[in-house]
């Protein structure tokens, strides 16, 4: 075996995995044996640890002792800490529930082996286990509960060092294990126990009676090992797991699962139940590329035989899924926000006009100041009974995951205890009888106006919620890609008269364009081939937009024009007007409206697209591949694991009430029905892995040129970037840790290529995962320390800063939703054909017809509280470098790397709070700016605008 070796204080070697009797001392008689202790810079010591990983010598102190004279026994403790769940109460009531608490009582709760390291030497296999039961001990006040084992063994000294540790749960419910300890104690029962080994486990254990296969699971001390270097009696062990964790690929998977596998997105439509429902498969085929998701197995629709039935409950694997104190959070997080969003909503389908438009702009702030008034509860309690059963069914039917319904959906039936009464009462209480009530957003409590500024439009490209669509003007005139047979004349109705007259003629088109002044947001040729679709749809419309916006001598962007185009078709030519601002009366109007297209193409093309597709869809398939073909103790799953937290689960609770046929996107986004489909043109057209690092998405975009001599090895073309300035310094820092971490264990390019796990997880992320895009020839090889640094800061960017720069200023950006209104629902009143009727109610009322465009009552209200549940910080939340995800084992190569990494993204919020201060950073300070705060690090609870999770958990 290759045993790693530190030298102590007196310059000998010593094994650094310790073998069990030098830990025990139960070899022969008067042997010497060695227990690590960690010491401090100041000389002392603290407990004795496993010594696991590492090879830093200067942190470790050798200390000897003896073993017993006589050889007898000597106990050892084995301490398995179980998590408590949060739902004790409903908890106690099952019937196991007596079952369990009898077998803790017994001592036949849980049963432990310790696994050796080493094969027997005589036979060649692996060595028998040392097995036991443990006994509850007690609860501790942090809501774990301890169990004991006492092993009592004459081993003998050629067992070799503890690997891992193998657990069977006896109990009839499933546990949380955190972790297994092991102490010795004294031989004559007194003095203290001495610390051994701690193996962290953090993973839900299923009962050997539920019939999940294996009975017993697995875990491997904290220590890292490449394929190659597996002490060969944990060898099996690494494979079955792998391979039980990749499952067969058959049948449908059971909610405490630990299989991985993929599928494509055929769960989005619901045909069975509603033809109008059936939706495209996404994934496999030409027409719709797509990533793939996680498998479930069930059952094929019966009217749709590609497309899989919907479930009350979409499976992901047990581990994935949120811990009980985010569930419980996400949950009541819901009940006070999307409820009572969701209550008129459901009442205006049954009551009213689900398309209502809000009466006027008073009424859109009141609901951010005093609230919407609906009837008091006494009054109303009727037309909830009435409301709250489809309600619930809703929710049953898109299953948001949300615990508390159930307990809601089951007491309303009878509510012999008024709890439905109290439930809606607590929503009412402290606002009297104004139910529908959202926090202003900070934005909008420092600029009430600012929605409608010119500024702020072009503010927001650089330090808003989606500031990876904005591109540099590289050529001029522009034409579109798009065949002109189909869509109509390709050239662009922006002309150089129109931008230089709205620049003041200080430059010509042709000069902007060589000093890199003119930049645009394009959603021209994305979105022009769906118009037509999209418009045959009630009660929305589309057009392809290009927004041009120039560069000024103060280092902020002016918003210039805006082009929205309307192909051809085979009744009507193609239509394209330029709009511009104005001092005109009409034309101001129409500018305005203009804006409002825009930015809800923004809104979709951000949500559907740097949201959804770029942070949590293309992720999916890394989680997917990892746990397939990374062992857990393999280090690059070990570094990656964290960034994977919850993610599945999310996804999940998206493809159940968010981006499903009739969800939450196709009811209040633009493209409708045709949401998904858009989605996956764009990736498609858009989506490469080498192009999602950072520098490489400014390069691509012309918002940056390589500069060897320039910070980051980057020239901004704006240099006032929110955006890439803070997220430089964020990629920067994920990158040093990663080449600190790589170089710990591949110090060469043979141990990368040599790496068959490695090897197998990236293939399978290409062929398989991305398999849609496996023949692209821009997927980097692992072929070196290099390109493994490259790649895994990528994936790890994309699922910690990238997503939550997109996603946290969700609702400071767009809760006050004219600012980005998810829709926009009827066409320019200019638009050719003019519709004489809508042209008139325009010049008549031009503040209706802008509040017919926008989102209705009911689509405004859901999103509303929709972002502010996606903006919302869980009091789980693990922060990118914090201490909730240091490494797992003792390496202090890698734990010096990390306290680098923790104590450099701290230095990096510093650096963020003095250039929010800086007014010569006009983008991100002055008068009702809002300070960009999306990429620092760390933050508390709730709505805070800031703060970057390890991973797409939201």
């Amino acid at each position: 075996m290759l045993c790693p070796r530190i030298t102590p204080s007196n310059g000998s070697s010593v094994p650094l995995f310790l073998s069990l009797p030098s830990l025990l001392s139960l070899s022969r008689p008067r042997r010497e044996h060695t227990i690590l202790r960690r010491v401090s810079p100041d000389g002392s010591s603290d407990a004795p640890t496993s010594g696991a990983g590492g090879n830093g010598a200067a942190a470790y102190l050798a200390v000897a002792g003896r073993a017993d004279d006589d050889g007898a026994a000597v106990l050892v403790r084995a301490f398995a800490t179980v998590k408590v769940a949060v739902g004790g109460l409903l908890g106690s009531l099952r019937p196991s529930r007596a079952i369990d608490d009898a077998k803790d009582v017994i001592r036949r709760s849980l049963y432990l082996e310790l696994v050796s390291c080493d094969l027997d030497a005589g036979s060649g296999q692996e060595k028998r286990t040392l097995r036991s039961y443990v006994r509850r001990v007690d609860a501790a006040a942090d809501d774990n509960v301890s169990y004991a084992a006492a092993f009592k063994f004459n081993v003998p000294a050629s067992f070799g060092p503890i690997g891992a540790v193998l657990v069977t749960n006896e109990h009839h419910s499933e546990l949380f294990l955190e972790d297994v300890r092991l102490s010795s104690a004294a031989s004559d029962g007194g003095g203290a126990d001495a610390p051994l080994l701690v193996i962290r486990c953090k993973s839900w254990i299923q009962p050997k009676s539920g019939g999940v296969a294996p009975a017993k699971r697995v875990f491997f001390a904290n220590k890292a090992y490449l394929p190659n270097q597996t002490p060969p009696g944990l060898q099996s062990y690494r494979k079955k797991d792998l391979e039980h964790k990749r499952g067969d690929g058959r049948g449908e998977r059971k909610a405490g699962d630990r299989v991985y596998d993929y599928d494509v997105y055929n769960d989005l439509g619901d045909p069975d139940n509603d033809a109008g429902k059936a939706r495209p498969v996404l994934g496999g085929s030409k027409q719709f590329l797509y990533p793939r998701r996680c498998r479930t197995g069930r059952p094929r629709s019966a009217k749709d035989p590609d497309s899989e039935t919907r479930s009350a409950d979409i499976y992901v694997p047990r581990d994935e899924e949120f811990s009980e104190v985010k569930s419980v959070q996400f949950s009541l997080k819901t009940l006070r926000t999307v409820l009572p969003a969701a209550v008129p909503t459901v009442g205006q389908s049954a009551h009213a006009d689900h398309h209502r438009s809000f009466p006027s702009f008073f009424v859109i702030d009141k609901l951010f100041e005093d609230g919407v008034k609906l009837p008091r509860a006494s009054s109303q309690l009727g037309f909830l009974r009435g409301v709250v059963p489809s309600l619930l069914q809703a929710i049953r039917e898109t299953n948001l995951g949300f615990s508390s319904f159930f307990l809601v959906d089951k007491l309303f039936a009878d509510d012999k205890l008024g709890i439905l009464r109290s439930l809606f009462e607590a929503l009412l209480e402290g606002t009297g009888d104004q139910l529908l009530r959202f926090n202003k957003p900070v934005k909008f409590q420092k600029d009430n106006f600012a929605w409608l500024k010119d500024e702020e439009f072009a503010r927001e490209m650089l330090a808003g919620v989606n500031p990876n669509a904005i591109e540099l003007i590289r050529e001029f005139p522009m034409k579109s890609k798009l065949d002109p047979a189909i869509y109509g004349p390709s050239e662009s109705a922006i002309t150089a008269e129109v931008l230089e007259a709205q620049m003041g003629h200080v430059m010509t088109v042709a000069e902007a364009v060589t000093q890199k002044r003119l930049f645009m947001l394009d959603y021209h040729d994305l979105f022009l081939p769906y118009v037509h679709k999209i418009r045959a749809l009630e009660r929305t419309t589309m057009y392809g937009s290009r927004t041009i916006f120039f560069l000024t001598d103060d280092g902020t962007l002016r918003l210039l024009a805006i082009e929205l185009t309307r192909p051809a078709s085979p009744s009507q030519p193609q239509w394209k007007r330029v709009f511009t601002p104005s001092t005109n009366t009409t034309e101001s109007w129409l500018w305005t409206m203009a804006k409002t297209h825009v930015r809800a193409h923004d809104a979709g093309h951000h949500e559907l697209i740097s949201h959804w597709l770029r942070t949590h869809c293309a992720v999916e398939p890394y989680i997917v591949a990892a746990n397939r073909q990374l062992s857990e103790m393999h280090p690059v799953y070990q570094l990656l694991r964290p960034h994977f937290r919850y993610t599945l689960r999310i996804n999940a609770l998206a493809r159940s009430a968010l981006i499903n046929a009739g969800g939450v996107i196709e009811a209040s986004f633009s493209p409708l029905r045709y949401s998904m489909e858009l989605s996956s043109a764009a990736y498609g057209q858009l989506w490469r892995f080498d192009m999602e690092a950072l520098p490489a998405d400014l390069i691509r975009r012309g918002m940056a040129e390589e500069d060897p001599k320039a910070d980051h090895g980057l020239k901004l073309a704006i240099e006032d970037y929110p955006f890439a300035n803070d997220g430089l310094l964020i990629w920067d820092a994920i990158k040093g840790w990663v080449q600190m971490y790589v170089s710990r264990f591949y110090p060469d390019t043979s141990t990368v290529s040599g790496d068959v796990e490695l090897q197998a997880f990236w293939t399978e992320v290409r062929t398989v995962g991305h398999g849609d895009k496996k023949d692209a020839d821009w997927w980097p090889e692992l072929d070196s320390p290099e390109s493994l640094v490259h790649t895994l800061t990528t994936i790890i960017w994309v699922a910690s800063a990238q997503h939550a720069a997109i996603n946290f200023g969700q609702y400071d950006f767009g809760g006050y939703f004219p600012n980005r209104p998810s829709i926009a629902r009827t066409n320019m009143p200019v638009e050719e054909p003019v519709d004489a009727d809508a042209f008139a109610r325009f010049l008549d009322n031009p503040d209706q017809a802008l509040r017919d465009c926008l989102p209705s009552m009911s689509q405004a209200t859901l999103v509303t509280a929709i972002l502010d549940l996606l903006s919302t910080h869980s009091r789980d939340e693990e922060y990118l470098g914090g201490p909730e995800t240091a490494p797992w084992n003792d390496d202090v190569t890698v734990q010096e790397g990390y306290r680098w990494f923790s104590a450099r993204l701290k230095t990096i919020e510093r650096i963020i709070d003095e250039r929010n201060k800086d007014r010569r950073l006009k983008t991100r300070c002055g008068a009702g700016v809002m300070q960009y705060q999306l990429l620092k690090p760390f933050s508390q609870p709730g709505v805070t605008g800031m703060g970057i999770p390890n991973s797409p958990s939201i």
